[in-house]
């Protein structure tokens, strides 16, 4: 079985130009047929593992989606996570920023929204924001964006060290062939055209300056404590296979114990005992 948590990981330091990664990489397997078994263990790996971290309630996980237009951050969200009890885990899309927002330092409409210990978050779309739009379409000037780097490193240093938290972001790499021909299943399929869009068309304009701001964010962003890993996404399929298999294995590698029982359970079980054989006892008087 390969090793997607180290073959798709964003060693830190080293320099990302995505023309070297390949959109349609797919692994061994060459169908969702073939690889659906393998993504429905993780599945199930990570319901349990959830409710182990919720037990547990000392770690926390955090997991950042973002790509371009299309890529399937809410199939992730929709396929891939939809197995986790919505009690401890939430998604938040962050979306324009609203004049309050705008009023504040850029993390300022992230932070209470990051996972408390024994849950998981997910950011559909992030604060990565702020280095991609704003820097695309020159919403801040440089010297504003420019500092965002060393910030957002700072704010997942902060999270990991005071709140255990585990950071995973996900870069979804799709190719611009690939992109159009999702664009043209949203024209084609009335359960998708609500997701249409005339910024679709318009963002895809700027492909080129974009991949040039996901280079820097993956380059300048990717560390011990909050790696990032590029999944191939022109099958969705395996986007969702290795995703999967990089959360599993990364709430594996946390050591989990469920928490020892606070009550005395010899006596609670001589009162289970006590319970069923009053319980019997009535219902054999009774007849």
């Amino acid at each position: 079985m390969s090793d997607y948590l180290k073959k798709l990981i964003v060693k830190p330091g080293s320099k990302i130009r995505l023309k070297h990664f390949d959109p349609g990489y797919h692994g061994k397997h060459e169908s969702r047929k073939s690889a659906l078994p393998e993504i429905e263990e993780n599945r199930q790996k990570m319901q349990e593992l959830q409710y182990l971290m919720y037990a547990e309630n000392k770690h926390s996980l955090l997991i950042v989606l973002q790509g371009l237009d299309a890529g399937g951050k809410d199939g992730v969200v929709r396929h891939v996570l939809t197995g986790m009890n919505p009690s401890g885990c939430v998604s938040v899309n962050f979306k324009q920023p609203t004049a309050e927002d705008l009023a504040h330092d850029f993390l300022w409409r992230v932070h209470p929204h990051v996972p408390a210990k024994g849950s998981v978050a997910i950011f559909n779309r992030s604060h990565y924001e702020d280095v991609l739009v704003a820097r695309v379409h020159g919403l801040v000037p440089e010297k504003v964006w420019s500092k965002r780097y060393d910030q957002i490193n700072d704010f997942e240093r902060l999270i990991f060290t005071e709140n255990n938290t585990t950071i995973l972001k996900f870069f979804l790499h799709i190719s611009k062939d690939e992109q159009l021909a999702r664009f043209k299943k949203r024209l084609d399929d009335p359960a998708r055209q609500w997701k249409i869009s005339e910024s679709d068309y318009k963002e895809r304009e700027f492909w080129d300056d974009y991949i040039e701001v996901f280079e820097d964010v993956l380059t300048k962003t990717s560390t011990e404590r909050a790696p990032w890993f590029i999944i191939p996404s022109d099958h969705k399929w395996f986007r969702d296979l290795s995703i999967s298999q990089i959360i599993t294995r990364t709430m594996e590698e946390m050591d989990m114990q469920f928490p020892k029982p606070t009550v005395n359970l010899a006596e609670i079980r001589r009162k289970y005992h006590q319970a069923a054989d009053d319980e019997k006892s009535g219902r054999s008087k009774k007849h």
